[in-house]
């Protein structure tokens, strides 16, 4: 049983790009805390964090996933963390955000080869975004072209002079074996087993090194009128000392340390845990906010709506139980795994909570910390600390529990992830079929930035990108036992009445007893666009009983659904009852649906009808030497642009708006032609008439 511990407890957001090393190095900092007893690594999918079939098929991180540990510093204090690995793909954005969401410090790995990417400035953009503290590792500084000073000369160029290196390799490559303090100016050297031992720096690095420490002490003495006092007057503070300020500036944001290491050979890794602790804050140095009041509708997974007042929360040990679930997962083993967070008060087993989202009232059966794919039981979560619970179900994804018998909240909103891929989905077999929708409802309370859509009888699946969506099909079948076959999902074309037609609509069957008879002389024509249907009554004298024109209207509603000339919905068409003849023992409420189904058709075939197609808004930001490729781009697939403006990083943001038909793998192309520094929108927006060739 893991107890209680009144120890400092950090729940820690690795982030970075694909491919800079999160996960390789979150194993090495599990094997040198002595949390496992070997070193797996991705290429083998031996790994703690990559622990899903699907990322182990894949090599590379495709969901949030959490490690404890526990790290003994130098000074002999005891300090919990909660790693929380992160996806470095595009397609999983969502799984950053949610780690943001709870996370303490953000650790922003960088690849010492790679250097700033994509992702890495997708990521740097989300923590911000998120008002996390941030620090930088470079990594993979033993392999070949690895480059410590060339990443660090980017680091500034992107993210600002408020970067701070506090440690220096001492070779590189193959002869990364120790690394410069820059605060104590000692060579920490390092043996095969990851540990160190100090000596003074070698005579070649000690002109930059001690260059750096003069930099970086006088930006934190800066901070502190009494260590700038002491060291104007040539007292300077010590490491520790100048360690705590520091921490201060890292807390508030205004400066972020970069270190460094190797996942691979253990250099370093002991100094990134170190480091942790000493510089981030911990759990119980930073509030929480969540929405209190407004309508519970707009809660789980949504990015806002539904109104309510945001309020802190301090992470008080002693203050009401206050609970977030911030992501469920399906276990194949114990059913659904619910990870939280308490914000305040205590969490043990048995107690009794109310779901001030949902409005359902939970026990909590047994509580654990999470190390990949194994429990570890807990008997008790404190304000700060992160761990799990099994067979919550009432408390999907987003959602706060509270001791509070009553009352409404939800946690802060997380970043809107707008799809900007679909595809569609035919169950294999009745049996699936019979099974999709309530696997799919499952799917997405695992992971909101699915969205489900039904098109035109389809069952539209919609993410982030192709990936993505492979990657929730295959879960579908191995969770969930649900299998599809996947295709290209259908544009949702639309008809609309060509002109004004005046028709009439019959309906005489005799056969025997009550016959069918309804006669209506109806009028359609076209609405401005966007104004749906309108149906007008405008029968005097009673030749339309009143009873049956709700009828009428009914069978013109149903004319329009069932397609135009072309097999397209029908939209954006007014029907006028101007008369009709009925009979006192034959006429019927189906009768005159009937025949205004017949007279609305002959109205369609009489007119003629136009294909309409939906248009999307499309918003592209790019680096400014893309936006020629871009512009192009969106020429060729019939796109209008409407403006182009300056984004504030700058890199320049064009809006435009796009035929749907002409975005189906849009994102996938865009990523293609900008190396991956696209980010993309796509936002349903209005329907225009289609080309002759388009739809039909």
């Amino acid at each position: 049983m893991n107890s209680a511990s009144t120890t400092p407890h950090r729940t820690v957001a690795l982030v970075g790009g694909a491919g800079s090393g999160k996960t390789t190095l979150a194993e090495a900092l599990l094997y040198r805390a002595g949390s496992i007893t070997r070193v797996g690594t991705v290429e083998n999918g031996s790994t703690v964090c990559d622990h899903e079939p699907e990322e182990i098929a894949r090599g590379t991180t495709l969901g949030l996933s959490l490690a404890y540990l526990s790290w003994t510093g130098p000074d002999g204090v005891e300090h919990a963390m909660t790693l929380a690995d992160t996806p470095g793909h595009p397609d999983f954005v969502g799984g950053v955000d949610t780690a943001l969401s709870v996370a303490d410090v953000a650790l922003v790995v960088v690849s010492a080869v790679d250097g700033v990417t994509a992702g890495t400035r997708a990521t740097w953009a989300a923590v911000e975004a998120a008002g996390v503290p941030r620090i930088v590792v470079i990594t993979q500084e033993d392999k070949a072209r690895a480059d410590f000073h060339r990443v660090l000369a980017q680091l500034h160029a992107e993210f600002g002079d408020h970067l701070w290196a506090l440690e220096l390799p001492l070779g590189e490559e193959q002869g990364f074996r120790a690394i410069a303090d820059v605060l104590s100016e000692q060579a920490l050297v390092y043996d095969d087993a990851g540990r160190h031992h100090d000596e003074p720096l070698p005579a070649e690095a000690q002109a930059e090194e001690h260059r750096m420490h003069l930099d970086v002490t006088e930006e934190i003495v800066s901070h502190d009128d009494e260590q700038l006092e002491a060291y104007l007057d040539g007292r300077e503070p010590s490491p520790g000392d100048l360690e705590r300020t520091f921490a201060r500036e890292v807390a508030s944001g205004e400066a972020v340390p970069v270190i460094v290491c190797s996942g691979v050979t253990g250099t370093g890794v002991d100094r990134v845990a170190d480091l942790l602790c000493r510089l981030a804050p911990s759990a119980l140095e930073r509030d929480a906010r969540i929405v209190v009041g407004g309508s519970p509708g707009g809660s789980a997974g949504s990015s806002g709506s539904g109104g309510g007042a945001e309020l802190p929360v301090a992470p008080n040990p002693d203050g009401e139980t206050l609970v977030h679930v911030f992501r469920t997962v399906a276990d194949p083993f114990v059913g659904q795994v619910s990870m939280l967070r308490v914000l305040s008060g205590v969490l043990r087993p048995s107690d009794r909570l109310h779901n001030a989202t949902t409005g359902a009232d939970e026990r909590i059966h047994g509580l654990f910390r999470l190390r990949g794919a194994e429990h570890l039981p807990a008997d008790v979560l404190r304000a700060g600390e992160v761990g799990a619970v099994a067979k919550l179900t009432g408390s999907p994804t987003g959602t706060l529990l509270w001791s509070r018998p009553t009352g409404t909240a939800r946690p802060a909103p997380l970043p809107r992830r707008a799809p900007v891929f679909a595809v569609s989905l035919e169950p294999a077999t009745q049996s699936d079929d019979e099974k999709l929708s309530a696997a799919l409802a499952r799917l997405v309370a695992e992971d909101p930035t699915l969205v489900i859509d039904r098109a035109g009888g389809a069952t539209i699946l919609r993410g982030l990108g192709e990936t993505h969506l492979a990657v929730a099909v295959e879960r579908l079948a191995r969770v969930f036992g649900v299998h599809v076959n996947t295709g290209p999902a259908p544009v949702a074309y639309r008809e609309t009445i060509a002109g004004t037609a005046e028709v009439e609509g019959k309906l005489k069957k005799q056969s025997g007893g009550h016959g069918q008879f309804a006669v209506v002389q109806l009028r359609v024509s076209p609405l401005p666009s966007g104004e749906g249907f309108e149906f007008v009554d405008s029968v005097v004298g009673g030749a339309v009983p009143r009873t049956y024109i709700p009828a009428v209207e009914k069978g013109a509603r149903d004319a329009l659904a069932a397609g135009g000339l072309e097999g397209h919905p029908v939209v954006d068409v007014r029907v006028e009852l101007l008369g009709g003849k009925a009979h006192s023992v034959d006429s019927s409420e189906m009768a005159f649906r009937t025949a205004a189904s017949i007279g609305v058709k002959a109205a369609l075939a009489e007119a003629g009808t136009v294909v309409l197609e939906p248009i999307s808004s499309v918003t592209v930001t790019v680096p400014a030497d893309l936006q020629g490729t871009v512009l192009t781009d969106l020429s060729g697939r019939r796109g209008r642009v409407s403006a182009t403006e300056s984004a504030a990083d700058g890199r320049v943001r064009v809006l435009a708006s796009v035929p749907e038909a002409e975005l189906r793998r849009y994102v996938l192309d865009l990523r293609s032609m900008t190396g991956g520094q696209a980010e993309l929108t796509i936002t349903p927006d209005h329907y225009a008439k289609a080309p002759n060739h388009v739809g039909a």
